[in-house]
């Protein structure tokens, strides 16, 4: 199910309690999953079964990113799924480190 993102928009997963923000926007419609269900940005009617290859988890707090489509996600909320898009895995966003002070 493809979709359009705009940044600010809070999606849902079918398949677990993760829920996310979207940070920066992708160009053109994508397929965003979470443990293999479409995420949606209204109320989930009803759980999917949890794809087990997709069961890696999503953590609170944390930024998941798509060097292809640009993509950066804000998991808002903890889940067992993990975060897709277009079929490929999302990557956890590595901290910067900041400067040394004297």
């Amino acid at each position: 199910m493809s979709q359009e993102l705009k940044v600010g928009a809070r999606l849902k997963s079918a398949a677990c309690t993760t829920e996310v923000v979207v940070v920066k926007a992708p160009t053109g419609a994508v397929d965003l999953r979470c443990g293999g269900a479409a995420m949606a940005g209204d109320a989930v009617a009803g759980r999917e079964p949890l794809d087990a290859e997709q069961a890696v988890g999503t953590v609170l707090g944390k930024r998941y990113t798509d060097n292809e489509s640009g993509v950066e996600l804000l998991a808002v909320k903890a889940g067992d799924g993990s975060l897709s898009i277009d079929g490929r895995l999302l990557t956890l966003k590595g901290v910067k480190p900041l400067p040394a002070s004297d």
